[in-house]
């Protein structure tokens, strides 16, 4: 996701209701390297893609009721597996469960029954700071053309800061989906933050990400726990995720230089790791020199987009292209709608890799 430049918040911002209250001690802790080296054995190297079907735009319109697309999910997952793909990490929204609490977890049951018919496993996200920052169940807008993520939508966003009940139904969320889950097989981990921090947040976001730490400990799924390090700059957030985390998870979208750098800092953690986010064309973050790297230092390796549609990820960041016209070079994305491959030797690699 787009990495936007910030300063960290200071000084006389005010701290919301949850900040000021003393910390439950975890019933759990977290997981020993034995333990966490175990599931990297048993799941071996994952690979795939970040996944929302092409006909959604954002979280709630992937899984609200009204437009949970079955068919689509089902198609697009099949391509993920001829290409050797057997992970996706998928982003879930705390209002679709607001709204329909059993029907959300059906629909969630669903999804892993398509998935699992695969032979893909999933990677479950519950809170993320990137993009529109409010949101409201129903029928979501439209995109934006050519506007990379135009409806994409963070959870819980402002909202978090203006209403101070609010924290208590993401406790109840976050603990009734790990509960109603924690032993399924066909799912590799829970990602329970993405890029704490974004958006201007800066440290605003540490309880939170302290909080749904302490609840998933609270539940103690038979899956591991994990919040990706994604910005070098936010130090308070790297150190908790790194320290907290049972297995290190991080993004990157830099070019191989960079990112065996990375890689090699993360390494000293002595963990299992998976690279959750990575492959922008433009950074020269491709299939072609970062997927190899991955996978020579045995890192799951899950790229940004499966398929171009409502998401409009195929365009850059901070490049749109106001008539929609097709961009020189694809920012994200494997596939085009109809299944045919954005780039034949990129696909020809992955099989090579992964088959």
């Amino acid at each position: 996701m787009k990495k936007i430049l910030f300063l960290l918040f200071v000084g006389s911002l005010a701290l919301i209701a949850f900040q000021s209250k003393p910390a439950k001690k975890p019933l759990t802790e977290r997981w020993t390297t034995e333990k966490a080296q175990k599931w990297s054995n048993d799941n071996g190297w994952l690979r795939g893609s970040n996944f929302n079907p092409s006909t959604a735009i954002n979280q709630l319109e992937t899984w609200q009721a009204a437009s949970f697309d079955t068919t689509t999910i089902n198609r697009e997952l099949g391509w993920a597996q001829g290409i050797g793909l057997n992970v996706m990490r998928v982003f879930l929204h705390h209002v679709a469960w607001e709204v329909d609490k059993e029907g959300f977890k059906k629909r969630m049951d669903t999804y892993l029954k398509i998935s699992s018919s695969h032979h893909i496993k999933t990677i479950f996200v519950f809170f993320d700071d990137c993009w529109n920052p409010t949101y409201k169940s129903g029928k979501q807008p439209d995109p934006k053309p050519g506007v990379h993520n135009s409806g994409w939508i963070r959870d819980p966003g402002d909202l978090l800061y203006s209403d101070p009940a609010l924290i208590q139904i993401l406790e109840a969320y976050v603990k009734d989906i790990l509960t109603t889950f924690k032993n399924d097989k066909r799912i590799a981990l829970w990602d329970l933050y993405n890029e704490p921090g974004n958006s201007g947040y800066g440290n605003r976001s540490l309880p939170l990400l302290k909080k749904v730490f302490e609840w998933g400990r609270e539940i103690n799924p038979s899956q591991p726990l994990s919040s990706g390090l994604w910005s070098v700059g936010l130090k308070d957030f790297n150190q908790f995720q790194a320290e907290n985390s049972d297995v290190i998870t991080y993004h990157n979208y830099d070019d191989p230089v960079k990112h065996q750098a990375a890689i090699d800092t993360i390494k000293r953690y002595n963990r299992p790791i998976v690279c959750t986010e990575y492959m922008a064309r433009r950074n020269n973050s491709l299939f072609t020199n970062i997927l190899p790297l991955l996978k020579a230092n045995h890192i799951g390796a899950i790229n940004w987009g499966l398929v171009s549609g409502k998401t409009n990820t195929k365009y850059a960041w901070d490049e749109p292209i106001k008539d929609g016209s097709e961009p020189k070079l694809w920012f994200h994305e494997i596939f085009r709608p109809d299944g045919t491959p954005y780039k034949k030797e990129e696909t020809d690699l992955i099989k090579k890799l992964t088959m």
